[in-house]
């Protein structure tokens, strides 16, 4: 995980930021996640039924996701390269086991904790370049090594197909924010053995345009409707091993 984004993680204030700032109450990336717990406490309960799932969460932050399945798992595993990130996690609650991984090299392995498993991999891929990505599904595929192992969740934060693309150039053509098309995602997860079993979207809206009691409530509809997943900002996908 080379990049100048992982490494901003390695500071205690930024991690504060990220904590208490980037998911203050009521802001565009708390209501997005406050909708993805509700998802994917959902999906755990449709995948596994009464047999809960191991965790494992990659890049895991200060364990946001792992917070959200407390209590739809037997055990949950957060790794991350960054101490500062899971030390944050241990303080506001995340309940794992933290592993610190290196920031490249070979692929680090998970920790042997069983089938079924859950492999969560949030707000990473957006941000790094190709071998980073390759690198963390790679992982997912050490841990789920057959169509019965469980299933992967992966996050893009910047769909290439959403509303937001309108304004992905300004000025003379210069790219002003990151951006991963279904495509991409397609590719990512084939290349390494997975196929696609659910897309869920979470937004329609910029962070700017959320602060629009209208354009909520317009969201809000549009979220309803189907087939309305690909032109979502902020994006899941499920994916399991193919047969």
């Amino acid at each position: 995980m080379t990049t100048n984004y992982t490494k901003v993680f390695q500071d205690a204030d930024a991690v504060e930021k990220y904590e208490h700032i980037t998911y203050a109450p009521d802001s565009y990336a708390s209501r997005i996640n406050e909708r993805q717990q509700a998802y994917l406490r959902d999906l755990v309960a449709r995948q596994f039924g009464r047999k809960l799932p191991a965790q494992h969460d990659f890049a895991c932050g200060t364990g946001r996701a792992i917070r959200t399945l407390h209590g739809l798992v037997r055990e949950a595993h957060g790794y991350d390269t960054s101490a500062e990130m899971m030390a944050k996690a241990e303080q506001v609650g995340s309940q794992a086991k933290w592993h610190q991984i290196p920031a490249d090299g070979p692929v680090p392995n998970p920790v042997p904790a069983g089938h079924p498993a859950i492999v969560t991999l949030f707000r990473l891929l957006l941000n790094v370049d190709e071998a980073v990505r390759d690198r963390a599904i790679e992982f997912a595929g050490k841990v789920l090594s057959t169509p019965d192992s469980g299933v992967l969740v992966v996050e893009n934060h910047g769909n290439a197909g959403s509303v937001r693309h309108l304004r992905a150039r300004r000025h003379s053509g210069e790219r002003w924010f990151a951006e991963l098309s279904h495509a991409e995602i397609v590719t990512l997860l084939d290349r390494h053995g997975f196929e696609i079993i659910e897309r869920k979207g979470f937004t329609m809206l910029t962070e700017s345009l959320s602060r629009n009691p209208v354009a909520r409530a317009i969201d809000t509809a549009a979220r309803a409707l189907p087939g309305t997943d690909g032109l979502a900002v902020n994006v899941l996908y499920t994916a399991r091993r193919r047969k």
